[in-house]
């Protein structure tokens, strides 16, 4: 029978910001999206790190055309200029988005997207490749299923894979069998971990902003506690470096954060070790060593691994994706987004033709689209959808998606019984 891949609906991997950004702008072009959240609200991976203020003002994390729809509905726009938690993103301007009329129809909770491919084609397959629709392979409660969807955007993020705190890139050696005592990004020092780190000695390691936040928290709590030794390592020679920011930063939330860090580090209240290259974890005594170069660390009760994310790139493994071997975004963004080179604010502009992969309708978006680059803002993330939503609603794409196949109607039936 004929079928036209056109009238099929794009897929957007995960409710976050961005996803749900780029639900409304393909709404707005007349588009079908399909969501699919694994979590079971919209935004699960920011309650991860509610508790956490945001460098960026209010005028940053929100799409445009989603606080335009939102407004129609009688909401009540945030401060512009006061910089919210997660908890406050998600609640305020998250949640009231997943829930508006236009958008709840479309989104799938509690469903995660295992592969994603083309139809009858794995990855080696040429022949009507750029027609022929993806396959989402979905699992729920209910089991796996596949749909049928036109395009796909993947803003599923890398909140779920953070890095290894091993030198190597690899899990350093016994760091697996001592996860119960690491933790991994910024946990809720001060809230629901609070009793993990009371009392305790406890090693941070990274030389980010998200090592800032754990550090200052975990000073609060030794202040509240009797016990706590506080160490921090990084893989730099020195510390000397805290506040980088400039005075007239538009992120002013930063550089309070580095402030206060450099005052914490002139009162002595955090033990520095420098030059940290972790090859091995021993577990000791119910204490954690940590072996770095030729010398061993203090022992620590617990470690923060604040290291950094990587995208997960398995679920695109049958498709002709183009990947920065160093970044692990898009090819064509990975020279603008490089840390060495480039910090938050500063990245260029970019849109589809960077995201874009030989996989035609294949857009990788969000935080996800920067691989290991911790230079992301949120801003970016929806003028990247605005691009990518442009591109897949111009007469160049529907050229591409308009074909006659021989799908059979048991296809057509299970795709249309997976949207309603």
């Amino acid at each position: 029978m004929n079928y036209n891949v056109e009238n099929l609906p794009i897929a957007i991997i995960g409710a976050g910001p961005i996803g749900l950004s780029a639900a409304v702008n393909l709404l707005d072009a007349g588009l079908t999206p399909i969501v699919f959240e694994s979590g079971d609200c919209a935004g699960s991976n920011i309650a991860k790190w509610g508790h956490v203020r945001m460098f960026s003002p209010w005028s940053y994390n929100m799409d445009p055309k989603a606080v335009s729809l939102l407004k129609k509905k009688g909401w009540v726009e945030p401060v512009s200029t006061e910089f919210p938690t997660g908890s406050e993103l998600l609640e305020r301007y998250i949640l009231p988005l997943a829930s508006h009329e236009k958008i709840a129809p479309h989104l799938h909770l509690n469903t995660r997207v295992n592969n994603v491919s083309r139809q009858y084609h794995d990855i080696l397959r040429n022949n009507g490749r750029e027609s022929t629709p993806f396959v989402i392979r979905v699992s729920d409660v209910e089991g796996e299923r596949d749909i049928l969807v036109q395009a796909v955007i993947d803003a599923s993020g890398t909140y779920q894979t953070p890095n290894w705190l091993g030198a190597h890139g690899i899990p350093a050696i016994g760091e697996l069998t001592a996860s119960q005592s690491i933790s991994y990004g910024v946990p809720d020092i001060l809230g629901a971990s609070n009793k993990q780190y009371a009392g305790k000695s406890v090693l941070v390691i990274g030389g980010g902003h998200s090592a800032f936040n754990a550090l200052q928290d975990l000073v609060k709590l030794s202040e509240q506690t009797d016990g706590m030794h506080i160490l921090w390592g990084i893989r730099g020679s020195s510390v000397d470096n805290i506040v980088r920011s400039p005075k007239n930063d538009e992120l002013q939330e930063r550089r309070s954060l580095e402030v206060h860090i450099q005052t914490l580090l002139e009162e002595g209240k955090i033990e520095v070790f420098t030059d940290i290259a972790i090859e091995k974890i021993n577990c000791e005594n119910g204490k954690l060593i940590v072996n770095s170069h030729s010398y061993q660390l203090p022992p620590v009760d617990q470690i923060i691994a604040a290291t950094g994310f990587r995208p997960d790139l398995q679920l695109l493994s049958e498709l002709r994706t183009s990947i920065d071997p160093a970044t692990q975004s898009p090819v064509q963004l990975g020279p603008l987004i490089d840390p060495n080179l480039h910090s938050c604010g500063s990245v260029p502009e970019h849109g589809s033709a960077e995201l874009s992969h030989p996989e035609i309708g294949l857009y990788i978006a969000g935080i996800k689209s920067y691989g290991r680059a911790p230079t992301f803002l949120l801003r970016t993330g929806y003028k990247q959808i605005k691009s990518i939503t442009s591109a897949l609603a111009s007469q160049e794409y529907k050229d591409f998606a308009v074909i006659n196949s021989s799908l059979s109607r048991n296809d057509c039936a299970l795709n249309q019984s997976c949207l309603e």
